[in-house]
């Protein structure tokens, strides 16, 4: 399921160099995935292809295994190109981040890519985009990951380097102010320049009452202004550390290699028998309706954004949800773009998404008013266009729909290294087992109508609803 509309920038964006976030795909790769996609979709649309016909998924054949300083080691082979992925997820997330110093995780993100005691600053970026590869990071609420793709004979290289920052990050002065910094200045350039940055920022603060998911991963400038050298360096080296990450090669290698590789670079590394303290944190069930009013200046048209709990990433439930979230919000064929925008001309946007997490996440309905149209009414629409799917289950072509498109957009990801690594590395991080990642599919074929129509009634519900009214902050001295 995709993050919400707010999520991190590559770390260079700021710098003015444009890499689209989260991309595991290099130009050429990208442009075959597209192929595949178009003609996946057009035979699914045809009827050439069915959830019902049990398409055919290979399952993603890896292997696993666990150094004695506690790295966890996930690899699977792929011959069909000369590349490969390495990746290195940590188990530190913006949920992690000490209290009073939000944003942790996140510069963390931005850190690793400074000197470390063998490796000068930016060297990193040598290494792999010099030699027709590249790289890029980021900080999730339950982890951050670090990935890079290159070709296949620089495996070795690049495990040298990952286990490098892994344990000789330079958490100096002078390159912990340079990147609080970076942060600070994407902060304003998220959250605070854009007309409804604020209003995604504070999805995250007034939807969790007692869960650390409430403080949102970028951090805030006044938490990285209160931080100390010291912080800093207690928080690499709590995390930062074998025994609290897991190594993922996808790609053109030979195992016997990898694993001696992997021994050589990440074996010699120290393990650490030090407990690191995790969230405990249950987030109470709400119990009533709490209604939120966000001014912003420069905000051109008034939103709205609906939440609601959804339950842990592993529940069963979480299939049911997805197919929901694909008939109410899935393209210009979707309910909410057909009935708000298409025919009612009610908003110029409207969407609902499913953000799970490792512990509760959310559900989210959001609205950009149309000009001229009242919030009230928009809120009115989106309940009722909830109040729909509660009392009457989707039809069975929509559920062959979402289906298809689902499982269509999975089998395109996993064409490529990185998609396949992602995948691994979620289902470890988030599901709690690699082997997830070959269940995903099959659970989604189980989805009945009925499915759908019973979780939309479980939970959302009027007393699991926060509900968030974001509008233009008056000019001074208006309305007196």
């Amino acid at each position: 399921m995709r993050k919400p509309l707010y999520s991190n920038l590559h770390r260079k964006q700021i710098a003015g160099i444009s890499r689209k976030y989260s991309s595991f795909l290099s130009e050429n790769q990208n442009k075959m995935r597209k192929i595949l996609l178009l003609w996946l979709f057009a035979f699914v649309v045809s009827g050439a292809v069915s959830t019902e016909a049990q398409i055919n998924v290979k399952p993603l054949n890896f292997k696993e295994r666990a150094l004695k300083n506690g790295l966890k080691v996930i690899s699977l082979e792929d011959h069909s190109s000369p590349t490969l992925t390495v990746q290195v997820w940590y188990r530190v997330g913006s949920k992690d981040d000490p209290a009073g110093r939000s944003g942790f995780a996140h510069l963390f993100e931005h850190l690793m890519f400074k000197s470390t005691k063998n490796m000068k600053s930016e060297m990193f970026d040598r290494l792999t985009e010099d030699v027709g590869g590249w790289n890029n990071a980021s900080t999730y609420d339950d982890f951050t990951n670090y990935y890079e793709v290159v070709p296949s004979n620089y495996l070795e290289t690049l495990l040298w380097a990952e286990a490098e920052r892994m344990v000789n990050l330079n958490v100096i002065e002078e390159n912990f102010k340079s990147e609080r910094d970076v942060v600070k200045e994407e902060f304003r350039f998220r959250v605070l320049n854009p007309p409804y940055g604020r209003l995604y920022y504070e999805i995250e603060r007034k939807s969790f009452a007692l869960h650390p998911y409430k403080r949102p991963g970028i951090g805030s400038i006044e938490d990285l202004d209160a931080a100390s050298l010291a912080d800093v360096r207690s928080f690499y080296e709590v995390f930062y550390r074998p025994d609290n990450a897991i190594l993922i090669v996808v790609g053109d290698f030979e195992q016997n290699q990898l694993d001696r590789s992997v021994d050589k670079y990440f074996g010699r590394i120290e393990g650490n028998d030090t407990k690191i303290q995790r969230v405990v944190v249950e987030e109470p069930a709400r119990t009533e309706e709490k209604r939120f009013t966000v001014s912003a200046p420069n905000v051109p048209l008034p939103a709205i954004a609906i939440t609601y709990l959804a339950p842990k990433a592993n529940d069963a439930d979480l299939p049911a949800l997805e197919i929901a979230e694909n008939i109410l919000s899935g393209g210009e064929s979707s309910r909410l773009y057909q009935e708000l925008i298409y025919k009612q001309q009610i908003a110029q946007e409207a969407a609902f998404y499913v953000d799970d997490r490792a512990d509760k996440g959310l559900m989210v309905f959001y609205a950009i008013a149309a000009g001229g149209k009242k919030i009230a009414d928009v809120e009115k629409s989106l309940l009722a266009e909830l109040k729909k799917i509660q009392t009457a289950a989707p039809t069975a072509a929509e559920i062959e729909k979402a289906k298809n498109q689902i499982i269509t957009n999975t089998l395109a990801e996993r064409e490529t290294n990185g998609g396949k690594a992602f995948a691994l590395g979620r289902a470890e991080l988030i599901l709690g087992n690699a082997a997830e990642a070959n269940n995903a599919i099959e659970k989604l074929r189980r989805v009945t109508a009925a499915d759908v129509q019973r979780v939309m009634q479980k939970y959302f519900t009027d007393t699991n609803r926060v509900v968030i009214n974001y509008q233009n902050e008056p000019a001074k001295g208006e309305g007196k």
